[in-house]
């Protein structure tokens, strides 16, 4: 019979039946093959259930070198038997993304901005609905820039907001606008937040998260080769996103949030800060000090992690 995934981080040991997701995309049954081009992964040239049909949690960065390492810490945070020194590539035939499997958890990079991203969970969420994959969270783990926070504070996004700090992210079909909701799962940014609260020197806020297009104009930096607008712009832009409760900015979460919740993924975004953006657009910290920070979102989830594993219960056959 099929596990049971008990709630490990309440009182009452509620139970949550077998969750599954859907694509959104009827084409897919009539296909005779379908090639995971950027994973280097195919329906035929790989079992994908065998592979993968044990997934049930996925995290996902922007950086290869980033996620590599969290591979290996994710295989001694659970006790892993076997090395950890030199994981496998499960996409070393390509140079786009990389993908380590850990047991039940699969860490991944996503590249940088929303479309290298977006090409990222298109094939992803294939890849976990071809090998029949269950009861699946998403994690974005990654770097921001904080608004009215100070450097190295964890942000659980509650919402991911596009640059009018609207919770939605505009995809543009065959020339026509469509519109998608950004609200991450309620439940899971609960349960993180919890988390924090169990490990020292992990100071977190559940906030909402402003994805733009761009590093340096788009988040109203003052240091890119271009600039348009004033010290005192860039400010009263700031304080307009602080007051519709924006607590960082980066340039994945939308289209992450959007693409989780209409296929009925549950999702979550956590991202450290590395600076305040109102004190400044440069990042000075020294280099051992944004090391521990950037680690500071993969202590996290992988706490969460440990947490639901430690409470997943088989039946009997």
């Amino acid at each position: 019979m099929a596990p049971i995934l008990l709630n490990c981080l309440g009182n009452d040991r509620k139970e949550y039946l077998e969750e599954t997701f859907h694509v959104n995309n009827p084409n897919l049954d009539g296909m005779e093959e379908d090639i995971l081009y950027h994973f280097s992964l195919g329906t035929k040239t790989h079992n994908l259930p065998e592979m993968f049909g044990d997934i049930k949690f996925v995290c996902v960065g922007g950086s290869a070198k980033r996620m590599k390492a969290f591979a290996q810490f994710i295989h001694t945070e659970l006790n892993l038997p076997g090395s950890n020194d030199e994981p496998k590539d499960i996409c070393e035939a390509t140079d786009r993304y990389c993908m380590y499997k850990v047991g039940p958890v699969l860490s991944m990079s996503h590249g940088m901005g929303v479309p290298s991203i977006s090409i990222m969970l298109h094939e992803l969420i294939k890849l976990l609905h071809h090998a029949h994959c269950r009861d699946v969270v998403l994690f974005r783990l990654g770097t921001s820039g904080g608004v009215g926070l100070a450097p190295g504070t964890v942000v659980v996004s509650e919402k991911a907001l596009d640059y009018n700090f609207l919770p939605q992210f505009e995809q543009v079909v065959l020339g026509k606008v469509i519109m998608r909701s950004t609200e991450l799962d309620a439940g899971v940014s609960r349960e993180l937040l919890q988390c924090s609260k169990e490990l020292p020197n992990l100071p977190a806020v559940i906030g909402n998260t402003m994805c733009t297009n761009d590093f340096y104009e788009g988040q109203g930096r003052l240091d890119g080769a271009l600039c348009s607008f004033s010290h005192a712009e860039k400010l009263e832009y700031l304080q307009r996103a602080y007051e519709a409760g924006v607590r960082n900015i980066e340039m994945e979460s939308t289209v992450f949030a959007a693409m989780c919740r209409v296929c009925g993924l549950k999702a979550a975004v956590v991202c450290v800060t590395l600076l305040n953006r109102f004190d400044g657009d440069q990042i000075t910290s020294p280099e051992d000090v944004l090391v521990e920070y950037q680690q500071r979102p993969q202590v996290l989830v992988a706490h969460y992690i440990k947490k639901r594993l430690a409470l997943i219960a088989l039946t009997p056959p």
